[in-house]
């Protein structure tokens, strides 16, 4: 066998082999020259069982090399990325673990509630002795729930003292209310010293659900010690110590889902309150507690800087609810509860004031440390109060502002919270800031002015006004959107469909302006033809169109990856020539404003709507040859059929001869120049002819 019969790695291999082998000799001649030089052993006599020596080793030459395919390779240790994931509850697990663990609290509830009726009506024992049943036995519950937390049993443990809490709280209600065996003081000392142990507990055992059953035995304790009187001092006295409670809470723990319990109960109770009790005597002492609600709540989005990094879903819901639903809610509560107290105790004129003073107090509040969601979002609400801080009594239309501001203010936030730390706050507000936009330009739809709520004398009034406004709001807003879009990835096209959305509600104030002019009859029943405010704002329309087309057609030209740019463009285009005519058909009526007793007036009035349609149309077709639009054209010869079949069906019906001469002279000329201008073919519309094949199939 030739060396040439194996591949170069075996060659390789069998030279690596031959120098090991070499080595390995070299050293056992050098180990038996040694032995050599030290004299010669002695040797033992064999026995007479020994066993004959093994076999000598085979000679190296006789050794066949291993082919490398033949070599098994030797797995690689497991990855730790490789080890299979921790198992996942089952949905069954989750069934019998979390919702029927829920059900039976609820049902051992009952259960409780429904013995305690039984005992009262069947007079088993005495009402000292039902109460103590009740009080045993909630407190056994709750100590019993011990044994099986030390087990490891945490979720059932928390089970077992939320109905031993209700226990309790029934137990101590029922000897207050149905027995009446305790003062209100005892009872509200009993209560208050089971919402106190869930606290301790809950803090003790670093457990949030203990926290809520805490907060929820809290808020129910005056639900149940009520008497229907007006405790005013004493009711929001206790709530304050709750909230303070919860607040300092917070700020040590990552419990801020706790304030989904907290603020709304506390607006609830002063919501029920208000609407049964409240009378003008009590303004100075309702104004406090308002005030100490929020500077309450305030207080948590107030803290030390954390800084930015990586945080779990839970986490970053707990920072939503601090850093932007909580100041949302806290603005609106606070706003409006002074906004009630102030209007029914007849201080109308300090509402301008109020905003002020609540826009003073949110531009002191984002000086405080505080995150940068929490500090921009206080700013936007100081924008906001500053905004409606104008005379409230002045026009229903500064709520529409104010939503419109408000919207503004938030993307303003949204669109600073881009980083990948903020990403999901800046969602979130820009969703907040959507509902705010869309509230705003609800309220300026609602109004009746538009829909022929009376006739308008003034150009400039409160509706074109917030009319205005709202274009400036919306084009802010755009314009917001696309430079975040053109600065960043936007993988989604959530910015560019929120410039998308404005720029379509542009499009929709631009024609609710035109409404008055366009469908009612007011521009040529009552006011002068072409001297109107009607007819001024539906001319302000077709400049908002005509700028919002010329918009779209710009980021088209630089987003071609979208087809809604163009068919906005397209869209605005059209409403333009149809706000244009109705409007052009609209004064020239007026200039007739009576025609029933005088068929002659009648003739004019078609006549002269005949003509601007007309002429309209011609121009029209002349920008599309200019622009070379086909789409423009198109509209231009609708246009122009319809106007056509107008003067021939309707308006030539009750002509004199000469008024007829000059009508289709007209429309005569009109159309050899528009069919001159297709026949010369001026801007080279046609397509070139296609040569016509040979008769060897070549072209000629």
């Amino acid at each position: 066998m030739d060396s040439e019969d194996f591949s170069p790695q075996t060659q390789a291999q069998l030279a690596a082999q031959l120098r090991l082998l070499s080595n390995r000799v070299d050293e056992l001649e050098h180990q038996l020259a040694q032995l050599r030089a030290a004299g010669p052993l002695p040797i033992a006599e064999p026995a007479a069982t020994s066993v004959p020596p093994p076999p000598p080793p085979p000679r190296p030459e006789t050794v066949q090399p291993v082919p490398p395919d033949a070599v098994a390779p030797i797995p690689p240790p497991p990855s730790l990325n490789t080890l299979s994931p921790a198992p996942q509850p089952s949905l069954e697990s989750r069934l019998g673990a979390q919702i029927f663990n829920r059900i039976g609290i609820v049902a051992l509830l009952f259960a409780a509630t429904l013995g305690l009726k039984l005992a009262i009506d069947n007079q088993w024992i005495g009402p000292v002795g039902r109460i103590l049943i009740g009080l045993i036995a909630g407190a056994g519950i709750v100590v019993w729930s011990e044994r099986f937390r030390r087990k490891g049993f945490s979720a059932f443990s928390y089970s077992l003292k939320a109905v031993g809490s209700g226990v309790l709280y029934l137990a101590l209600w029922a000897a207050f209310q149905l027995y009446h065996l305790l003062p209100p003081s005892a009872a509200l000392f009993g209560m208050i010293l089971v919402t106190a142990w869930n606290a301790y507990m809950a803090w003790a055992q670093d457990a949030e659900l203990l926290a809520a059953y805490a907060v929820a035995g809290g808020f129910a304790t005056p639900l149940l010690l009520s008497t229907g009187g007006n405790h005013e001092v004493f009711l929001f006295t206790y709530l304050l110590a709750i909230d303070i409670a919860i607040a300092m809470l917070v700020r040590v723990k990552p419990w801020e889902r706790l304030l989904l319990m907290a603020f709304p109960g506390t607006v609830l109770f002063f919501i029920g309150w208000y609407w049964s009790h409240y009378h003008e005597p009590a303004f100075a002492v309702t104004t406090l507690f308002i005030a100490l609600f929020f500077l309450t709540f305030v207080s948590i989005s107030v803290k030390a800087v954390t800084p930015d990094a990586p945080t779990p879903k839970a986490r970053r819901f707990g920072s939503h609810i601090r850093n932007i639903l909580l100041p949302l809610g806290n603005a609106a509560f606070v706003s409006l509860a002074l906004y009630s107290v102030m209007q029914d105790s007849d201080r109308h004129w300090f509402l301008p004031w109020l905003m002020l003073i609540l826009a003073a107090a949110y531009l002191l509040i984002t000086r405080l440390p505080q995150s940068a969601v929490a500090a921009a979002l206080h700013l936007s609400l100081a924008v906001v109060f500053l905004t409606i801080a104008i005379p409230l009594k002045a026009s229903g239309h500064w709520i529409t502002v104010a939503w419109l501001v408000e919207g503004v203010a938030l993307l303003w936030v949204a669109t600073r919270l881009q980083s990948p730390a903020h990403a999901s706050s800046g969602r979130v507000l820009q969703w907040l800031s959507a509902g705010s936009f869309v509230l705003g330009l609800g309220g300026l739809i609602a109004s009746p002015y538009w829909f022929g709520g009376g006739a308008s004398l003034s150009f400039f009034n409160h509706n074109l006004a917030t009319a205005l406004i709202a274009v400036a709001a919306f084009v802010a807003a755009a314009w917001m959107s696309l430079r975040v879009s053109a600065s960043s990835q936007d993988p989604f096209q959530t910015w560019q469909r929120f410039a998308l959305a404005s720029y379509v509600a542009i499009g929709g104030i631009a024609i609710l302006l035109s409404l008055r002019e366009v469908v009612t009859h007011a521009a040529y029943v009552l006011l002068p033809a072409f001297a109107n405010a009607d007819f001024g704002m539906a001319l302000l329309a077709i400049a908002i169109l005509g700028a919002l087309a010329w918009a779209s057609l710009r980021i088209a030209r630089g987003n071609e990856a979208s087809h809604l740019w163009p068919q906005l463009a397209a869209g605005s285009i059209i409403i333009i020539n149809l706000v244009a005519v109705l409007t052009g058909v609209r004064e020239i009526s007026a200039l007739w404003p009576s025609t029933a007793a005088n068929p002659d007036l009648e003739l004019q009035r078609a006549l002269a709507v005949s003509a601007f349609l007309m002429i309209y149309g011609a121009a029209l077709l002349a920008i599309g040859f200019w622009r070379r639009t086909a789409f423009i054209r198109w509209q231009a010869l609708v246009l122009l059929v319809f106007t056509i079949g107008k003067t021939f069906l309707y308006d030539m019906r009750n002509l004199s001869q000469g008024y007829r001469f000059a009508s289709f002279l007209a429309l005569g000329v009109i159309l050899m120049a528009i069919s001159f201008a297709y026949q010369k073919d001026w801007l080279g519309l046609r397509e070139p002819a296609k040569p016509a094949p040979d008769s060897e199939g070549g072209a000629r």
